[in-house]
């Protein structure tokens, strides 16, 4: 009897664990319109609703945001920040999912839009978009951020003279092997490619050491298959994107396709896509364009190669970052000019979307990512 009800009290024990589960979500955002920063959120999964929990205090358009593996820190740039650039750390609070601001450091370049951190957790990334380079930052033991260790200034002009007139670094991806990083830049498109060594924060150029697209493409973000093999480039530019496959062992992509259409058939006004991500399961690719604000749909075939299934109106003009949960039950797509995001539920057979009705104001938002507490 004693066993049995040393049973009934675990189960209950383990079921209330899974219940109290937070998911806790993190929006950055431009530093106008009365943004006060970083804006903390906890998703209610089972109501599809998002509550807010706290918002931290920076003025300097904490635009791109990123987690530390272990879950306890995060990072964002400094948009705003001076003529070098700055990145920031936060203390996450485990029990709530509330931030403290833990230090700052400069990026070694003006206008710092992305920032990812390695597997091991011991090194930050951060792309300057103004001022073309990447900086490369130590992350010590209590998670705050050390001086730059290393930093690697592009060069060159593209055919687009507005926009590709010097180097724009617009953001550095970590391999799933963590083995290697791969930095576009707007401006020569290409994907550069660097060996990481986390043991001294540094890079260099890899033995293959970048992809080129078509010119006047303008990478920005950039996404991996969760099998490691392929690799997908959101070209700005011209609201398209491009498919790699991978070497493993080298890190080297070789174009498999360039220059895809994401754009809505009969659209034809003014847009620059932005952000792309991978479900969980492997099948479908998503990409974000401002302007027609949509999110393009496509499923992946064995080969990685795409086939547009759909276009999603995102119900909010700009659609930046977007985010696909963790489970792949639901889309949140942050937009920069009416201040809000959007939740959708996606069919996992399909890869299509359904609006929730759900809309959370958020100034000038920029970029939204989950943790799990």
């Amino acid at each position: 009897m004693n066993k049995l009800f040393a049973g009934i009290l675990i189960s209950v024990g383990l079921a209330a664990q899974a219940q109290s589960t937070k998911e806790i979500m993190y929006v950055g955002t431009y530093s106008v319109r009365g943004s006060e920063g970083i804006y903390v959120f906890e998703f209610d999964r089972k109501a599809g609703t998002m509550q807010p929990i706290q918002s931290i205090s920076n003025g300097k358009s904490p635009s791109f945001l990123a987690i530390h593996p272990s879950g306890n820190y995060l990072y964002s740039v400094n948009e705003g920040a001076d003529k070098l650039g700055g990145v920031s750390s936060y203390a996450i609070d485990k029990a709530t999912g509330k931030l403290t601001f833990m230090n700052g450091q400069s990026t070694l370049g003006a206008g710092p839009c992305h920032v990812s951190v390695d597997q091991t957790g011991k090194t930050a990334f951060v792309s300057n978009y103004g001022g073309g380079s990447l900086a490369v930052l130590p992350i010590n033991t209590d998670g705050s951020l050390a001086a730059p260790s290393d930093s690697v200034q592009d060069a060159g002009t593209g055919p687009n003279t507005a926009r590709q007139e010097k180097a724009h670094v617009h953001s550095a991806t970590l391999a799933p092997d963590n083995r290697f990083v791969y930095v576009a830049d707007l401006t020569t498109d290409k994907v550069n490619i660097f060996d990481v060594d986390t043991k001294t924060s540094t890079v260099k150029p890899a033995s293959t050491p970048y992809a080129s697209v078509k010119p006047g493409s303008g990478p920005r973000h950039f996404t991996f298959h969760p099998n490691g093999k392929y690799a997908y480039l959101v070209e700005e530019l011209t609201s398209t994107v491009a498919v790699f496959s991978r070497n493993p062992k080298t890190g080297a992509l070789t174009l498999l396709d360039d220059n895809i259409k994401t754009l809505p058939d009969g659209f034809s006004g003014q847009n620059t896509s932005a952000d792309i991500h991978v479900d969980p399961s492997g099948k479908f690719l998503y990409q974000s364009n401002r302007g027609a604000n949509t999110l393009a749909i496509f499923a992946i075939g064995s080969d990685g190669r795409l086939t547009k299934v759909g276009d999603q109106p995102t119900e909010g003009k700009t659609p930046r970052n977007f985010l696909i949960d963790p489970k792949g039950d639901f889309v949140f797509v942050a937009h920069q000019d009416t201040d809000n995001i959007t939740i959708f539920r996606r069919d996992k057979k399909t890869g299509l979307l359904t609006y929730t009705g759900q809309s959370v104001k958020v100034p000038a938002a920029v970029c939204v990512i989950m943790a799990t507490r």
